[in-house]
């Protein structure tokens, strides 16, 4: 129960269909001295309406402290990731280290038959075995960054609101007499503050922002950065270079601290390379499905072949502007899930 609107309802729901219900919020860091903003998952004011939730649902609640493995396995990773040139996504390290991780023991710990989220995303049985589907709602579908979660986790998880639309869920908690049933979405990272991410690594990593060369392709230096953590692929505005064409960023090289940067048309990728997999399904030698390279991004078609490594490499039918290291590449067969890989290089 993170305290919006989504695991209220959910906990809500589930209790009026008879099962005992146990309410969990993880304190994921502490709310004042490091974050320092509204609105910011599972601190401060959240925690108290995830309480307020449960004794009006009347089941008990429990507040674990997960300060120490969030800030070694998210915000740490988080910071460490900007340097290494990436560009990551916390929520999915977030899942993949913490909630479905140590949560799923505390709920086994519990004897409890499942572990009940408010993801939209779907879990569908067929002939006996549990498949990841996209929410109902594609707005707000979140399958993208539940690819992490393993088969065994998968068949202990459900997603009671993965049917619904956003609008549906608040009429449920307004007709549950929920005081979170108007609560706004949190909308950014939870624990980067309104400065900007440049601020956690700025607190965590200090020695990031060192001053380098901004290149075009073949090496000619055309400005100067102030740290490569400030740069994110793709990226056109901020860069300071008066040039007869806009240019963006194509690369980040944390060797040599450089930011390389070309025109539009540089940044068009057929290829890519995927690392830590995590598959849904039997691993496959060659697969062709649908790929997501961004949660926003609707799908592109890619032939993916696997390597004993544990990598694959991802070949698009047709090419991606902005392809991103530390991103996720999420593999699709229509709605179902089938696995994921974070992206490592690209051509």
């Amino acid at each position: 129960m993170s305290g919006g609107v989504d695991s209220s309802t959910v906990a809500a729901l589930l209790h009026e269909q008879g099962h005992e219900v146990i309410g969990v919020t993880m304190q994921l860091y502490d709310y004042g001295s490091f974050v320092g903003k509204k609105g910011a998952c599972c601190a401060g004011q959240d925690i108290y309406d995830a309480q307020m939730a449960a004794e009006k649902i009347g089941i008990p609640h429990y507040v674990l402290n997960y300060e120490s493995i969030f800030k070694q396995s998210v915000i740490d990773d988080f910071a460490d990731s900007y340097i290494r040139g990436e560009t990551p996504v916390p929520c999915v390290r977030c899942n993949q280290k913490v909630k479905f991780n140590d949560l799923f023991k505390v709920a086994k710990d519990l004897g409890a038959d499942s572990l009940a989220t408010g993801h939209y995303a779907q879990k569908i049985i067929k002939n006996g075995t549990a498949e990841l589907h996209k929410g109902f709602d594609p707005a707000k579908d979140q399958s993208y960054f539940l690819f992490t979660i393993t088969k065994e986790q998968l068949e202990f998880l459900e997603f009671p609101v993965g049917h619904l639309n956003k609008s549906n869920t608040r009429d449920l908690a307004n007709r549950c007499g929920l005081n979170v049933a108007d609560k706004p979405d949190s909308q950014d990272i939870c624990f980067v503050p309104e400065g900007g991410y440049t601020k956690v690594i700025e607190k965590l990593r200090p020695e990031a922002f060192e001053v380098g060369n901004i290149v075009l392709k073949d090496g000619t230096v055309v400005g100067q950065h102030n740290g490569i953590v400030y740069y994110t692929i793709g990226q056109r505005r901020g860069l300071g270079i008066a040039s007869a064409e806009p240019l963006y960023v194509l690369k980040i090289d944390p060797q040599n601290n450089q930011i390389i940067v070309g025109s539009k048309t540089d940044l068009k990728s057929y290829d890519l390379k995927i690392k830590d997999i995590n598959w849904l399904i039997d691993e496959p030698v060659a697969l062709e499905c649908s790929v997501k390279l961004r949660s926003m991004h609707g799908g592109s078609l890619a032939t993916v072949t696997t390597i004993q490594d544990g990598t694959a490499n991802v070949s698009l039918q047709d090419p991606y502007e902005g392809i991103t290291p530390g991103q996720a590449c999420v593999m699709y067969d229509g709605t179902r899930v089938l696995g994921g890989g974070w992206i490592a290089k690209y051509d």
